[in-house]
């Protein structure tokens, strides 16, 4: 073994991730409404679907508004479906 080679015995930590929040919780908000559009638009992907909550951060709770309200502004036709490019 040369002299100035290290080798470590436990893993080397990366920097550590940002810790993901509910964006509702922190900011007091307790309803989500279906007729704001860009606001809906932050848990679609490109293709219309819905995030799923450990890409978007947010809790079950409001997960289920966020998806309810979703539903709603495509039955009323504010949103589309499927899309080629939402975004």
């Amino acid at each position: 073994m040369a002299k100035n080679e290290i080798k470590y015995l436990t893993a080397i930590k990366a920097d550590k991730r940002v810790k993901k929040f509910c964006r509702f919780k922190k900011y007091g908000m307790r309803y989500v409404d279906y007729k704001d559009i860009e606001f809906l638009k932050k848990f679609l992907n490109e293709q219309g679907k819905l995030l799923p909550r450990r890409l978007s951060g947010i809790s079950l709770k409001y997960q289920r508004k966020v998806t309810d309200a979703v539903k709603k502004a495509r039955q009323m036709a504010l949103l589309p479906f499927v899309t080629d490019l939402m975004k």
